[in-house]
């Protein structure tokens, strides 16, 4: 069974334990990074193909004549061309609530930072601030517990519904918006977006991008949030306008915000949130998701995806 992992750097290997996915693929050959112009001859004669973000168009597809199989070590698909692999019934399969714990614990320590502002308090340190106070502390920025906060969660799936689970036990208020009311467990409520924006303390985005929810928080967005709101975004980069949020925190219409994704990744083109330099914003590579746990997770679960297709089962398959 012959097998390439086309993008191995992505999961981040090291300190990963790989014998679940060598059992079942013992002839798996794992390159490091592959680069458009290398897929086509690298898929040429696999039967499997494991990928995170590399692009399976019918183009490059097209040269893999004895594929039966992608295994993704991500949710998402879009990389994927999905009308090709139905078409020929190539079994495409993701990975599920693989890093939950993980971003939850991204979203709440990005929160805490910033309502805390320790960002702030370690720079009045390291500019000798303290040293020079009249008093055993220093309390210069504003210190808010989450308990007297309201966060507003727009996205319900797997992620939001556990940061709203997390919140509860810090005894936050939980706003919710989602598209689908499937998610929603008895005594939800949906917030319409305006008011959520109008209301929430924290904002945190668990959405996929689509067309409708491309730069849905913008200049109008913005000013219609608290001047003491946070917005935190784990989810997809191009759900929030970087300029118009560059000026959001230059002018403190907002408090702060957590960015662990750009619209383009990695940034080659640079963004404007690259050069911003002041404590109230936490800018983070595409992390939120990537504890070793969460890492041993995706190559676990999808170990499990290889060996249910090879006994003729399905999970988490997507075609």
């Amino acid at each position: 069974m012959k097998a390439v992992f086309l993008d191995y750097n992505t999961i981040g290997p090291q300190d990963l334990n790989m014998s679940p996915l060598m059992k079942c693929l013992p002839e798996l050959k794992l390159y490091d990074a592959t680069s458009r112009s290398e897929v086509p001859d690298r898929i040429a004669s696999a039967e499997y193909i494991l990928t995170n973000k590399v692009e399976l168009n019918a183009a490059n597809l097209s040269r893999a004549r004895n594929l039966k199989f992608i295994g993704l070590t991500a949710t998402g698909a879009d990389n994927i061309d999905l009308d090709y692999t139905r078409k020929r019934n190539i079994r495409v399969c993701n990975i599920r609530s693989y890093c939950t714990q993980s971003v939850v614990e991204h979203v709440f320590s990005s929160v805490l930072n910033l309502s805390h502002n320790i960002n702030h308090y370690q720079q009045s340190v390291k500019n000798g601030d303290w040293q020079k106070a009249d008093d055993f502390c220093l309390i210069n920025h504003p210190i808010r517990e989450l308990s007297t906060m309201t966060i507003g969660i727009i996205g319900y799936g797997e992620l939001g519904k556990n940061v709203a689970l997390m919140a509860k036990s810090f005894g936050m208020k939980i706003l919710i918006n989602t598209r689908s009311k499937s998610t929603l467990k008895k005594g939800d409520e949906i917030t319409p977006l305006n008011k959520l924006f109008k209301e929430a303390d924290v904002i945190s985005l668990h959405c996929p991008l689509t067309n409708e929810t491309r730069n849905m928080i913008s200049e109008n967005e913005l000013s219609l949030m608290r001047n003491n709101a946070i917005l935190i975004n784990t989810a997809r980069g191009a759900l929030v306008d970087s300029q118009a949020l560059l000026e959001a925190l230059v002018l403190k219409k907002i408090a702060g915000a957590a960015i662990d994704v750009l619209p383009q990744e990695p940034p080659v083109d640079g963004n404007c949130l690259l050069d911003y330099q002041d404590n109230n914003l936490i800018l983070t590579p595409h992390i939120a998701w990537a504890t070793s746990k969460a890492r041993q997770n995706a190559i676990d679960q999808l170990a499990k995806t290889i060996c249910a297709f090879q006994a003729g089962k399905k999970l988490n398959a997507i075609t």
